[in-house]
């Protein structure tokens, strides 16, 4: 699908949803909202008396109408005093308006964030973050120029260009009125079509820098492997094609922008040109003074200088609308996973775990799981074993609901976990993750992530408990060493001893260790296993494993195959039995004595 497949050439529609979208984000600040309206009409009839009272300070002091020439005082007083005035009205009402703007800003950002986190665990696979992050900057940076702009000079240029043209169409000539309305609607018209048109150049550029920016970032984020395969230059490539095809849009923009100023210039200069000539000749005849001569000269600039700037604010709210659009795209995500309305907590008794017949599928043509039926009782330990792909991190990401079973169900103490909160199911579960990806920042703050609320002798027992203290007691910054971009500074090992930190610090009924020692060496595993085992005495354990010698405790253990469980029993049973189980530690054993050959 092309891009522009995404934007409809109905696009007024949806630029007017968009516009629709911020109503009740302004409403919440109503009051001041309307203070600032206030200010905003009686800045620009200030602006507006400008030119009359300068057209009576002339009339005044010209000799052909006045044979005794005095200072009008009281009306150069008034002159300074709406000049003030206007300056002043216009500078209350920005300061007014700006907790208006930054508190909208603020409130769709943090809208989009948290719907962002409420999308499945099926989005978060398939998205790219430095898009994703390049929209939401583009989004908000375009709605703070929506609020200022479009409410506050859009609506302002209209007003006193209708005050304008009634003032002229009163005072003099009808075609004072006829030339300006025809002048301002030419422009106007000119400006919306050749926008309209130029649009889908910059529609082009926002796509080509968020696929450059994704590109970049995916790849930074895989600095080691672009190394390991010597691949610089052709992630150089890569990235230089897509800002090639950026800068061809870029360049089209720019020249489409040009042609769209010299038109607008055209106009402006004949509309200016054609009122000047008439007003000049009224003068001649007698029918107009100098200062009706200054005044509608006045009114021009006056007029043609904010209507200038109105086709660059326009430019630049199409552009931010289509910013925009991109932004309220994501909250149009659909919530995959969802509560029930009026969905219950969880209530946990043991931390039982059932898995009656459940069945899986990421998509339709990719069954995973075959009527996976078993049960965890409360407070013993369950292991699953099998080779890649058989679907054993699955049933993790089930029973924490990232996703919802296509078939059977799964029970918690009874309970369904389609009928209770997330919120609550996901506080009873701990997980000890085979890739343990941290946060870019301290080792407390990542150790700390597990119960934000604890204190620091809790934090602190965490660590001891999962053998870490003394290894960041080594650390010149202790504890408040930083670990990098996705915990890239600390070694395999002491990421998933800080995973396995932040799950006993978050002390859940329920216990989740998938592959929990897979990047520890023997002597780590040996140590870490005791502390595992003692984490989980007291709580209902799952237990997803690669090594078998680390699961010969369980109470029971699962051996699946293809997505069904194919062998159960302890240990013992299993390899009396000689089945999958037993082929499986004969050739782990026999691996583990080469090694230590």
């Amino acid at each position: 699908m092309r891009y522009r497949d995404h934007f409809p050439e109905t696009s007024a529609r949806r630029d007017l949803n968009a516009l629709r979208s911020l109503f009740p984000y302004l409403w919440q600040y109503r009051n001041r909202v309307l203070l600032a309206f206030g200010l905003l009409i009686l800045a620009k009839l200030a602006n507006v008396g400008v030119p009359l009272t300068l057209k009576q300070i002339i009339d005044a002091l010209d000799v052909s109408q006045n044979p005794v020439v005095v200072l009008p005082t009281a009306l150069i007083l008034a002159f300074g005093l709406l000049r003030l005035s206007a300056s002043l009205f216009g500078e209350l009402r920005d300061a007014i308006f700006a907790k208006v703007t930054q508190g909208a800003i603020r409130s769709i950002a943090t809208q989009v964030f948290r719907h962002l986190h409420d999308l499945s665990l099926r989005f978060h696979l398939d998205r790219k973050t430095g898009g994703v992050s390049r929209d939401i900057e583009r989004g908000t940076r375009g709605l703070g120029f929506l609020l200022n702009f479009m409410v506050f000079n859009i609506l302002p240029t209209l007003v006193e260009i209708g005050l304008v043209i009634g003032i002229l169409l009163f005072k003099y000539d009808a075609w004072f009125g006829i030339i300006t309305f025809v002048s301002i609607a030419a422009y106007i018209t000119y400006t919306l079509v050749v926008t309209e048109w130029r649009m889908k150049f910059r529609r082009t550029m926002n796509e080509m820098d968020s696929r450059a920016n994704t590109r970049a970032i995916d790849s930074l984020l895989n600095y080691e492997t672009v190394k390991y395969f010597g691949n610089e230059e052709y992630e150089t490539r890569r990235y230089g094609e897509q800002m090639a095809q950026w800068e061809q849009a870029a360049i089209k923009n720019q020249t489409s922008l040009s042609a769209l100023n010299f038109g607008q210039g055209a106009i402006i200069a004949i509309g200016m040109t054609l009122l000047v000539h008439l007003a000049a000749q009224r003068v001649t005849t007698g029918e107009m003074t100098l200062g009706d001569l200054v005044l509608v000269n006045a009114f021009l600039l006056q007029l043609y200088m904010p209507l200038n700037f109105l086709g660059f604010v326009y430019r630049e709210i199409k552009h931010s609308l289509a910013d925009l659009e991109r932004m309220f795209g994501l909250l149009e995500k659909h919530a995959e996973i969802a509560d029930r309305p009026g969905a219950p907590d969880l209530v946990l008794d043991g931390g039982e775990i059932r898995f009656e017949q459940v069945e899986f599928a990421y998509t339709p043509e990719r069954q995973i799981l075959f009527g996976v039926d078993f049960t965890v009782p409360a407070g013993r330990k369950v292991a699953v074993v099998g080779h890649s792909g058989a679907g054993k991190s699955t049933l993790s990401r089930l029973l924490f609901r990232f996703y919802d079973v296509t078939g059977g169900r799964i029970l918690v103490d009874g309970q369904d976990i389609r009928d209770v909160t997330q919120r609550s199911l996901r506080a009873a579960i701990g997980i000890v993750p085979q890739d343990t990806v941290l946060f870019n920042d301290t080792i407390y703050y990542n150790i700390a992530y597990g119960n934000p609320e604890a204190s620091r002798e809790a934090v602190l027992e965490a660590a001891r408990m999962a053998h870490l203290d003394h290894f960041i007691e080594s650390l010149p910054e202790g504890y408040e060493t930083r670990v990098g971009e996705r915990g890239l500074k600390l070694s395999g090992g002491e990421k998933q001893r800080i995973a396995i930190a932040r799950a006993l610090l978050k002390d859940p009924r329920i216990m989740v260790f998938d592959e929990a020692t897979s990047s520890l060496d023997s002597r780590s595993e040996q140590a870490i296993l005791q502390t595992l085992r003692e984490a989980a005495s007291h709580r209902t354990t799952l237990v997803i494993a690669h090594r078998l010698s680390t699961i010969v405790d369980a109470d029971l253990i699962l051996v699946m195959e293809q997505g069904r469980i194919v062998e159960q029993g302890t240990h013992r049973e299993l390899l009396a039995r000689g089945g999958h189980y037993a082929h499986m530690w004969e050739l782990q054993q026999r691996r583990h004595d080469e090694q230590t050959d």
